[in-house]
């Protein structure tokens, strides 16, 4: 009798360790599956955030190079730097993070170096691609002063902006119409006429007024809009009497941030 007591009591103690060793392993499971969500969730890219003040970063990083190229070429650094900031989206448009171009600068004939496809007046047209952003500030300038249809530029005042900016457009710089008043438009918001008046030991007076009458340029006439600084892709669609998830299709937008400067297709 005593025998066959002292061999229930050895079963019930084996299952009972049994049981207890299966909870520890179950509980182990648990937090070991727990801590493998958590990292693969925590790995997880995420999106693009709109980050205010992009132009203002982008000058404070160029204004530099823009008043040396201005020195040593002869271009108005406020030229300079709202036409980087027009065509590179401020440094955030695809050509400028792919390419490094921050001029919009195509391959033309003369070109031997690495080029990019990007779709701009055609289809897949051939873009100037750069080590650094500094070998496009340099192409940039020498491409202005190597080409006899912007020579007209240099018989100007290199504090006269709205000059040169409309001499780009009647050289043929750009196609669209509205890039002269677009160029304006930044200079005038940004001050950025200052660091032309540095370089040539001009004392300058900033025109608050003028600044906030400074027109804010898009190219909407032809199906694209040029994202301003305040706008958000709510204030866009309904300004243009769209829908949100029809201009991130057409834009192959994966959330709703913008950037200042970023061209959005709107047909």
């Amino acid at each position: 009798m005593i025998k066959k007591s002292v061999l229930i009591f050895v079963l019930l103690l084996l299952v009972g360790c049994h049981a207890k060793k299966s909870v520890i392993v179950t509980q182990k499971d648990s937090r070991y599956n727990s801590s493998k969500y958590k990292r693969n969730s925590s790995s997880t890219p995420s999106k693009p955030i709109a980050v205010n003040g992009t132009v203002n970063d982008y000058i404070a990083n160029y204004k530099e190079v823009a008043m040396s190229n201005m020195k040593n070429y002869g271009i108005p650094a406020s030229i300079i730097l709202a036409q980087g900031i027009l065509e590179s989206g401020a440094g955030k448009g695809s050509l400028a993070a792919t390419a490094n171009n921050h001029f919009g600068i195509k391959c033309h004939a003369d070109w031997t170096g690495e080029s990019v496809l990007k779709d701009d007046d055609s289809a897949q047209e051939c873009f100037r691609k750069y080590n650094d952003p500094a070998e496009s500030f340099k192409d940039h300038a020498t491409f202005l002063t190597g080409r006899n249809r912007y020579a007209s530029l240099f018989e100007l005042p290199q504090d006269d902006y709205e000059a040169w900016a409309k001499g780009l457009r009647l050289a043929g710089y750009a196609t669209d119409p509205n890039y002269p008043e677009k160029l304006i438009s930044y200079i005038e918001r940004y001050e950025l006429y200052q660091y032309d008046s540095q370089v040539l030991g001009k004392k300058f007076t900033l025109n608050k007024k003028k600044m906030e009458a400074a027109p804010v340029a898009d190219s909407s006439t032809q199906g694209e809009y040029e994202v301003q600084k305040g706008d958000t892709l709510f204030s866009i669609a309904k300004k243009f009497n769209l829908s949100l998830e029809d201009i991130k299709q057409k834009n192959n937008m994966i959330d709703n941030s913008l950037y200042v400067g970023q061209k959005l297709r709107l047909k």
